[in-house]
């Protein structure tokens, strides 16, 4: 019986011992980006005709000084990316594996963004209100190709490109205080 409750103390150390982030990690932001690049490949010749131009919000995601609606913009971008993500109407050409890993995380990032989100309140998010806009503006425009070429494997490649490219420009351009990277 004594083994049982080593075991399980130890299990309870370790547990209680892992340290929570409490902000987003760049690590998964680039795990993320790389399983949806890697689950379907490069973009296909025959949805060339399909693609359509989408204008990417790249002001959303400034940053200057203390302002936190960079990181809300990212954590909005999340939400709206695992809200695409929820139908059941996802390519079956993809690899599946990836496809789930990817969902799986970034339902994590946005988890673990709600804690970064609380423990910012005390920070300026006056311009937030204009960062939504645009970002409401470009997942409305996603959302509607998608209904638009009824949830084809070609639609879900232009947006797959666009989430790519989203997902890479926040990972190039975005402040290493609200994104971080764990660096060895």
């Amino acid at each position: 019986m004594p083994l049982v409750k080593y075991c399980a103390f130890l299990c309870l150390v370790q547990v209680f011992s892992m340290p929570m982030p409490c902000q987003l990690q760049g690590q998964l932001v680039r795990t993320t980006h790389n399983l949806l690049r890697d689950m379907g490949g490069h973009f296909p010749l025959e949805c060339l005709q399909e693609n359509v131009f989408m204008a990417f919000p790249a002001t959303s995601f400034a940053t200057s000084g203390l302002s936190s609606g960079a990181a809300e913009a990212i954590y909005e971008t999340l939400k709206n990316i695992d809200t695409l993500f929820g139908t059941d109407e996802l390519p079956s050409m993809w690899d599946q594996p990836k496809l789930e890993y990817f969902q799986n995380i970034i339902y994590r990032q946005i988890e673990e963004s709600e804690c970064m989100m609380g423990s910012m309140s005390s920070v300026d998010t006056s311009d937030y209100p204009i960062r939504a806009e645009g970002l409401k503006t470009y997942f409305g425009n996603i959302a509607a190709v998608l209904k638009e070429k009824n949830f084809s494997y070609c639609a879900w490649e232009v947006v797959r490109k666009e989430l790519l490219y989203t997902l890479e420009f926040i990972l190039k351009h975005t402040s290493d205080s609200l994104l971080w990277s764990n660096r060895t």
